[in-house]
This record gives C-alpha cells, sequence and structure tokens, in this order.
C-alpha cells in the first residue's frame, strides 16, 4: 500500500504532493531523497527501491521528473515501480510531452488523475482510454469554459460502463465505421564494442505496439513464428496468460486506440549491423582522430539517421574536426555531433581532425566513448516474425497491417 506520490523537478523541487491514506508522509523525505542523489555525484540513477530511516521509496524518472512513491509497510516492489512507470505513461499521453512547466500549468488535471488511478493507497484505474472517459483531456476549450463558468473540475458525473465490466481497459459499445488493427515490432539494440571491435554485449529490447480501431468485443489472437528467441517478456493486462504459457500465443481482447500489448528481449546477438572504428593518437600536445562508419551486415533495409557523438575529454582545449559525408558539430558542452544520415554506396563515411590537449600534457589520458543512433525501417534485427493475426467476433472484415523498426538504444563504442 502506497502513502503518498511526490513529483520532483530535476532540481529536487516537490512540483505535486499526493497523500493517498490518513498517514501523511512528511516532505522531508524528499530532501533526504534528495540528499542521496547529491551524494551519487548528482545522478539521477539510483536504484528504484531504496530503504531510507523511516520508509521505503519507489522511484522512477522521465524527461527529468522522478515520480517518487512512499510507503512504511511491506509491499511488491514491482507493483509500485509499475503504478509510477503507468502514471508517467498516463500523463504523457495527456498532456502530449512531459516537463516541469506542462506538470505545473495542469496540476488540476494531474491531481484529478492521481485521484482516480489509485484509492486509498491501491492502484484502481489505469487505462488511458477509460481515464479518458472520466477526465477530458487539456484543451483550449475547456481552459475558456472553466475560466468563464468558474468550474475547473474536468471530471465526469457519470462512471464509464467499463468500470463494472469483466473487460476494464475497454469501453463498451464501441463502434467504428472502418474496422483496422495495426501492429508494430519496434526494437532498440544495446551494444557495448570493446577499443578492439570485440562485441561486448548485443542484445535488442522490443515492443509489440498496437493500434486498434475494433467495433463491439474482439477477440485477437497473435503468434509468432520463432517465439523461442523471447527473453524477459512483459504483458498488458487484457493478454490472457494460459494461452502463452502453453503454446506462446498471445491471446487478447485490445483496448481501444494505441497500447503496448508486450514487450521482450533478445540477448547475445553476435553482429550489429553498422560499425564504428576510431583511433586515436596523440604526442607532442597534439591528439590525431579519425572514424570511419561503414555496413557490417546488411539489413536488407536502407539504414538512414546514422549519428555518432561523443565527448571531448576535458584535457582538450580545442578541435578541428571534419567528415567526407554529413556534418560535423562540436556543441557549447563539448559534445562532438557527427550528423551522417545514410551511409552512401560510392564510399565509406569517415571523419577526421585534430584537438589540442592543455598545456603541460604531451598524450591523451582520457578516451571518449562514442555513442551510435541509427534507424531501419522495415527490419526487425532480433529475427522476430509474426506468423498470423486472427480476429473473432468482428461484424466485418478488418483490415490487417504489419510494420518494424529498429533503432540504436545504448549503443556505444569504446576507443
Amino acid at each position: 500500500m502506497l502513502q503518498c506520490i511526490f513529483l520532483l523537478s530535476d532540481s529536487g523541487e516537490v512540483m505535486l504532493e499526493k497523500q493517498l491514506t490518513g498517514h501523511r508522509v512528511d516532505r522531508s523525505i524528499c530532501a533526504w531523497f534528495w540528499d542521496q542523489i547529491i551524494s551519487q555525484g548528482g545522478s539521477l540513477k539510483l536504484v528504484p527501491v531504496i530503504a531510507s530511516p523511516t520508509h521505503y521509496l519507489f522511484q522512477v524518472v522521465r524527461e527529468g521528473i522522478t515520480f517518487l512513491a512512499c510507503t512504511q509497510v511491506e509491499m511488491p516492489p514491482l507493483m509500485a515501480i509499475e503504478f509510477l512507470s503507468r502514471v508517467a505513461d498516463v500523463l504523457s499521453d495527456y498532456l502530449g510531452s512531459l516537463n516541469e512547466d506542462l506538470i505545473k500549468d495542469n496540476f488540476v488535471i494531474v491531481y484529478e488523475l492521481l485521484d482516480e488511478m489509485i484509492d486509498n493507497g491501491f492502484p484502481l484505474t489505469t487505462e488511458p482510454n477509460i481515464l479518458r472517459e472520466m477526465i477530458a483531456p487539456p484543451n483550449i476549450v475547456s481552459k475558456v469554459l472553466s475560466v468563464v463558468t468558474g468550474n475547473v473540475s474536468n471530471v465526469s458525473n457519470t462512471l464509464p460502463g467499463a468500470t463494472a465490466s469483466c473487460v476494464p481497459w475497454r469501453k463498451t459499445d464501441l463502434r467504428h465505421t472502418s474496422n483496422e488493427v495495426y501492429v508494430d515490432l519496434v526494437e532498440e539494440m544495446d551494444a557495448i564494442i570493446n577499443r578492439d571491435g570485440t562485441l561486448v554485449k548485443c542484445e535488442i529490447y522490443g515492443e509489440v505496439q498496437v493500434n486498434s480501431h475494433l467495433s463491439g468485443l474482439p477477440d485477437l489472437t497473435l503468434s509468432f513464428a520463432n517465439p523461442s528467441i523471447l527473453n524477459d517478456v512483459r504483458f498488458h493486462p487484457c493478454v490472457r496468460l494460459r494461452p502463452w504459457e502453453a503454446n506462446q500465443i498471445l491471446s487478447f481482447v485490445p483496448p481501444d486506440g494505441e497500447f503496448k500489448l508486450m514487450s521482450y528481449r533478445v540477448k547475445k546477438l553476435k553482429s550489429t549491423p553498422i560499425y564504428v572504428k576510431p583511433q586515436l593518437s596523440s604526442d607532442s600536445g597534439t591528439c590525431r582522430i579519425s572514424v570511419l562508419v561503414g555496413i557490417r551486415n546488411d539489413p536488407g533495409k536502407s539504414i538512414d539517421s546514422i549519428t555518432v557523438q561523443f565527448r571531448l575529454p576535458p584535457c582538450v582545449l580545442s578541435a578541428d574536426l571534419s567528415a567526407n559525408h554529413g556534418t560535423v558539430n562540436i556543441l557549447a558542452d563539448k559534445t562532438c555531433s557527427w550528423s551522417i544520415g545514410r551511409i552512401p554506396k560510392d564510399k565509406a563515411p569517415s571523419m577526421s581532425g585534430t584537438m589540442t590537449l592543455e598545456t603541460g600534457l604531451e598524450r591523451l589520458n582520457v578516451f571518449p566513448t562514442f555513442q551510435v543512433s541509427f534507424r531501419i525501417m522495415g527490419v526487425a534485427l532480433s529475427g522476430l516474425q509474426i506468423d498470423k493475426l486472427d480476429l473473432k467476433n468482428l461484424p466485418s472484415r478488418p483490415y490487417k497491417g504489419f510494420r518494424a523498426l529498429t533503432r540504436a538504444g545504448e549503443f556505444e563504442v569504446r576507443s
């Protein structure tokens, strides 16, 4: 049972406080939490569960905003973390994005959402499409009406029918003129490549995202051609667990609109689609750098939006870098960003130049780590393939669409 939720800015300011039970949690717990962050060098990457002298703290960080929940009683930590993640997703969906100004400008709506999402410390209604029936999203018209009428509440006077249904994530009596459902495989590749070119880590984090516009109460079955490659699967509450445990089949009644059906990992991949080869040599206070980028394994689709970034070491006073393809920019925080786009067929992109070291330093003693980003439309690099999607209980034949996208996640090349 959660006792309180705080929303903290990236400077530690308490933007919102929501007490959930009769026992009040003092704000001093936030100061204690922020002291722990400062002791870690200002990094927000603390462990998700922290034991203070008086409370257990659960924290999730999104777009610089810390969602902090407190309790004094034993409870499943994953429930608290999942609930905070769902709160962040709902706020991002309602407000369009997440930042400090949006939270402050829409304080009333955020407070109303928390009122509906949790009851006496226990999660209650967390589905965005049901919450939209209870609480109107912010828009210009509602803001003008609230000023004219003096009614600042967006809460509906009637309870959505789905709250009393056996399918609480779906509106009742849905009707669409054209029945259609789209399934997207969205994957991120995390990789670490050592300075000698050895692949230390390479794995995929993926999501099956569904956009459903189906009438009535449809029953869907999604199967994969190779489900055995999946690890750490995580499902939307609409998924029935028994068909998956027995036959690795996703059987579900979908919410209306966009939602994440499942997430997964595919571990221990053997190669990456592109390579980045940095070479650095230094002498007499000058460091020469050369970075070569190319295709290692052709995925069959074009690789675009390729960018290579690295932070200039603190001992570097200035840098003169150029590339034979794309543009090179050095930002104010000493981050060098090389935007390549697509790799041309007639030449391999390369960046080279010199860096001047601080006075008295002959050789470079801190070597940068290169962050690589890319995007591949139409390919799931994990190799996961959708076999078929069956639909039942529909008044007419629906349209089904499938897409795949792979992009770089935490893709690092050490030098």
